[in-house]
């Protein structure tokens, strides 16, 4: 039982792990190449798109006009965004400025010659072989490649959930002490007391044994000396 609520709990981890992931913001210093509209295919990996429901249009086809921002990073690897609103949705980014956010990376774009460098947050993954791109929440320019702007957003979000998680186990912890260990104490109590009188049970079905067993003997015994 304990190496399955070990398994359990570690896949538990892992999954919430993963979630906060995606979900956080992240910030990454690049330099802007394109921006861009793109016929996308959206299948099984629409989980990973916005909503449809936020304003994008997607035909019959499953194909949505998505806006994209082609980046390099300081080691001149690419990365590529996606610009979508997020509405509502999960996650509550209140995101409905995708065209102004893609006037602003078009208006940014340069050369490796002669580089502008931008931090962009975002959201997301980048997993090529899926088709699946973080989503550009918003994007500032930066001295250069090796500014690292503060994620505050995420370590503020972090410290709230801490704090959350910290209640919810005080909440817990009070609710155990004043309920469920009383409770479980109660129990073991009325477990011992029944114990106890089964011992005593016992005892007395093994004393009243051995008297019918003397009893027999001795009747036996007097019939034996007739």
């Amino acid at each position: 039982m304990r190496w399955f609520l070990t398994v359990l709990g570690v896949l538990f981890g892992v999954i919430v792990f993963l979630f906060l992931d995606y979900s956080l913001p992240s910030r990454q210093t690049v330099r802007i190449t394109d921006a861009y509209n793109r016929l996308t295919d959206i299948g099984a990996n629409a989980i990973f798109y916005a909503s449809p429901d936020t304003g994008t249009v997607q035909n019959a086809q499953g194909q949505r006009d998505v806006r994209f921002i082609n980046t390099a990073r300081a080691n001149g690897k690419p990365y590529v965004y996606r610009n979508e609103d997020t509405g509502w949705i999960w996650p509550p980014y209140f995101k409905y400025d995708s065209s102004n956010l893609q006037a602003e990376a078009t208006d940014m774009q340069s050369s490796a010659a002669s580089p502008q460098w931008v931090s962009i947050t975002s959201y997301g993954w980048r997993i090529s072989w899926a088709s699946i791109y973080p989503n550009a929440i918003s994007m500032r320019p930066v001295a250069g490649p090796d500014v690292r702007p503060f994620n505050w957003p995420a370590v503020l979000i972090l410290l709230v959930l801490g704090a959350l998680l910290f209640l919810i186990w005080r909440m817990w912890n009070q609710f155990r002490e004043r309920t469920i260990d009383p409770a479980v104490r109660s129990a073991d109590e009325a477990w011992d007391r029944m114990d106890a009188r089964a011992d005593a049970a016992r005892d007395h079905i093994a004393a009243e044994t051995r008297e019918a067993q003397g009893r027999l003997s001795r009747w036996w015994a007097g019939i034996r000396g007739r």
